[in-house]
């Protein structure tokens, strides 16, 4: 059992719980290079993922009783571990749940090509997913979270998308932030063209696309498939690209998707098919259904 630090932190007006509830905002954030990671999930990955980063954990007497493993695996990486009341922690953040660290921001410029470069000794990336000026951080944190699941092996923010950093994508992301690399990149031009030259074939989702989802998969890993090069055209027809191959998907934003500029960055656009009578899907929920056919077009690939 862990040893379960006294209540220290009783006063919500003290400066201490002023300054980690200013780094609900982005200002803050930038000016101490640290953000929060609320709720017991979120700091449980912080902390058995990401331990050189975590600056303090908080907990109340009833979350650290619940929740001791937190505490335990905390106190054995030599972390500030501090108990406060309910109403400290709330102070702090109205979505702690009890749980609650304070995260270093990772030094800038680390970029994509960077990134690249350090996964696993090899440049080539299987799965990635690519999130081009997607503003809300409920969709941001879900998408980073389902290519968490599907076994992807990074995401990259392109352009205008919303701060990594922002509370509500920490909490979306359910702790997967700590577990594959997120990064940022200027221009969904410059990110597409480092993938591409990393190996990927770079497929944009979208409504219009000419490829269907389900035709891809039904091909995949087979003659009638290949991954994409640049020069070529698959809208003239040339080749059908290939889900089992490296593979860099771009989402686009929730309300406008991807403009004609951005589609034609990719060397080909694929349409979820719609069977029923919706409209169109969610982002995240589109984003899903992608990664997830590209893990199963992959999966002789990864077992190999």
């Amino acid at each position: 059992m862990p040893r379960i630090p006294d209540v220290t932190l009783a006063n919500v007006r003290a400066d201490r719980v002023k300054q980690v509830r200013a780094l609900s905002g982005r200002p803050a954030r930038s000016r101490y290079g640290q953000f929060l990671v609320e709720g017991p999930q979120g700091v449980r990955e912080a902390v058995r993922h990401a331990p050189g980063d975590v600056r303090d954990v908080y907990l109340t007497p009833a979350a650290a009783e619940r929740y001791d493993e937190i505490v335990a695996a905390a106190q054995d990486a030599g972390l500030f571990v501090h108990l406060g009341t309910p109403e400290v922690l709330a102070a702090m953040s109205a979505d702690a749940q009890g749980v609650l660290a304070v995260v270093r921001t990772p030094q800038p410029g680390v970029g994509l090509v960077e990134t690249l470069r350090g996964l696993g000794g090899s440049s080539r990336p299987l799965l990635v997913a690519v999130l081009a000026n997607v503003r809300d951080p409920g969709n941001a944190g879900t998408v980073i979270r389902a290519s968490d699941a599907a076994g992807a092996d990074l995401v990259v923010l392109a352009g205008e998308s919303v701060d990594l950093h922002n509370p509500k994508v920490v909490r979306s992301t359910a702790g997967s932030l700590f577990h594959l690399p997120v990064v940022a990149e200027a221009s969904l031009a410059d990110a597409a063209g480092a993938l591409r030259v990393a190996g990927a074939t770079v497929l944009a989702a979208d409504g219009s696309g000419d490829h269907d989802l389900d035709d891809l998969l039904d091909v995949a890993g087979g003659k009638a498939s290949v991954a994409l090069r640049p020069a070529q055209d698959p809208r003239a027809g040339t080749a059908v690209p290939d889900l089992a191959a490296s593979t860099a998907w771009v989402f686009g934003n929730e309300a406008w998707g991807l403009p004609e500029a951005d589609r034609a960055l990719a060397d080909a656009v694929v349409r979820v098919p719609i069977r029923g009578r919706a409209e169109s899907l969610n982002l995240a929920t589109a984003a899903t259904v992608c990664l997830y056919a590209s893990s199963r077009a992959q999966r002789e690939v990864r077992a190999g």
